[in-house]
């Protein structure tokens, strides 16, 4: 076994100089694809990784290598999303700021579905670095979209931030006549997810300002329904007014290399996707 290992770690070390064992071993480590995409590794234990490679760990996900076209078919293009998952599951309180950037970087659909994950698992810690970001309309839409996901899985893991979660999200809704529609919506969405009956009267109110765009997320009888606050059979007969029977775009799944596995359609999914596609061809206008 040990002349294994000394023979793994020889092709590490002639693969890449600038990280050092047992951190360069995510650079070889393989394809996300390979695995269903929701089952992580257990890197730590399986590679023998702990906290003092954090910094290490923050420089190969950070290391623009990984970002460059020409190295979307090379093993090593993985590294970053190794990486990050690494210090989603080390807890890395470290880690939160600089991740930070990588929420600009919303054509890699494996950084965009990972990070709010890595930001969960990491939890508490998180919440006033993801609110500030959230909050400043000078960054990207998108990307202040992920921030939002991020503290949904965070209130999702950690039941007792909940409450403010559900607050911050709340306050970003409360500027609807100055966000984008489309931003209310994806807000609108989030709320949804965390079963946000108390932001209920507040997502009323944009929805009579018609400020939510209701692409993803329906009307408001249709939140009502999604809130648990009606059922289906109370409201007037008619088709659902969000996307339901929508078809995916033309290669959606296919937009990189790094695209993800398909997986069984549901509401959160096809909100994604809308926004995907939205994004998408707002960027070839």
């Amino acid at each position: 076994m040990a002349w294994l290992l000394s023979v793994q770690r020889l092709k590490i070390d002639m693969t890449d100089t600038t990280y050092s064992f047992p951190a360069n071993q995510l650079l070889t480590y393989g394809d996300c694809r390979e695995v269903e995409f929701h089952k992580w590794p257990n890197y730590p234990e399986e590679l023998g990784i702990t906290s003092e490679h954090i910094p290490e760990l923050i420089r190969i996900a950070l290391d623009k290598t990984w970002y460059e076209e020409d190295a979307d078919e090379t093993v090593e293009c993985w590294a970053n999303i190794h990486a990050i998952r690494t210090l989603g599951q080390l807890k890395a309180e470290e880690a939160i700021e600089p991740l930070l950037s990588l929420f600009d970087n919303q054509d890699d659909d494996w950084i965009s579905d990972n990070l709010p994950k890595v930001y969960g698992m990491i939890g508490a810690k998180a919440i006033p670095v993801l609110s500030e970001y959230l909050a400043n309309p000078e960054n990207e839409m998108f990307a202040r979209v992920s921030a939002s996901a991020s503290l949904e899985k965070i209130a999702a893991n950690y039941p007792e931030t909940r409450a403010e979660c559900v607050a911050i999200i709340s306050k970003e809704l409360e500027k609807f006549t100055e966000n984008d529609p489309e931003f209310n919506d994806f807000l609108v969405g989030t709320l949804i997810d965390l079963k946000a009956v108390e932001s209920a009267p507040l997502i009323e109110q944009a929805f009579a300002a018609d400020c939510v765009e209701i692409l993803m997320n329906g009307d408001w009888d249709d939140v009502q329904v999604d809130l648990g606050l009606k059922s289906a059979d109370e409201l007037p007969r008619r088709e659902r007014s969000w996307f339901y029977e929508v078809p995916a775009p033309s290669g959606f799944m296919e937009t990189s290399s790094k695209s993800s596995q398909k997986s069984k359609p549901n509401k959160k999914a096809k909100r994604k996707q809308a926004a995907k596609s939205r994004q998408q061809n707002r960027k070839k206008k």
